[in-house]
């Protein structure tokens, strides 16, 4: 075998571990993933999953940033071309509606965040990260909504931050707890209270 192929071979293996991996995340919970579950349900053994991360922490890891990286693509990716300010914010949560909504198991994010919420670690911290980085795309585009005059003067970016989240976390709750189908629905009625078109 060459070694180029034995690289895309390994790569291959690791994508289906974190996709595996993910899947189970999602319905039980990062913690809940455990090395010899993943080892059946892929056909392998459990030296063979681990040493493609080292430990379950780093696999944890791996899946997180692998979450992340859809949620950016499904969210903040979609609406690029949308107006700076309020539109561009009213349609990423509405994408985040949606997103959260078409799996009926709301965000993997939120669901980890909550999981990890008091448990120290790399696990949590990559969370906070993760959860700042969107904070400050959200503060981003309610600044320039106030200094394009689509919000008042008067605007608490901070509180309009606070609800505007408070609104996802709700949506996330009732579509994994509830499975409501009217979520996004509703969540989009609370946007539109909060950021006007």
């Amino acid at each position: 075998m060459s070694p180029r192929k034995s690289v895309i071979e390994t790569a291959a293996t690791r994508t289906r571990i974190i996709e595996c991996a993910l899947a189970s995340a999602s319905a039980e919970g990062l913690e809940g993933v455990t090395i010899g579950r993943l080892a059946g349900e892929l056909a392998m053994s459990k030296a063979g999953v681990i040493g493609h991360f080292g430990t379950k922490e780093v696999l944890q890891l791996a899946v997180l940033d692998t979450a992340v990286d859809r949620f950016v693509r499904r969210v903040p990716a979609r609406v690029v071309g949308a107006r700076p300010g309020a539109e561009r914010l009213a349609r990423a949560f509405g994408e985040w509606f949606d997103y959260m909504a078409d799996d009926h198991r709301g965000c993997f994010l939120t669901s980890v965040a909550t999981e990890f919420d008091d448990r120290p670690g790399p696990v949590r911290d990559a969370v906070i990260a993760a959860l700042s980085r969107w904070s400050a795309y959200v503060l981003d585009e309610l600044g320039t909504a106030v200094d394009s005059g689509e919000l008042p003067r008067d605007t608490d970016p901070d509180q309009l931050a606070f609800e505007l989240n408070g609104v996802a976390l709700a949506t996330a709750q009732a579509v994994q707890l509830h499975h409501d189908p009217l979520a996004a629905t509703r969540a989009r009625r609370a946007l539109a209270r909060l950021l006007p078109p």
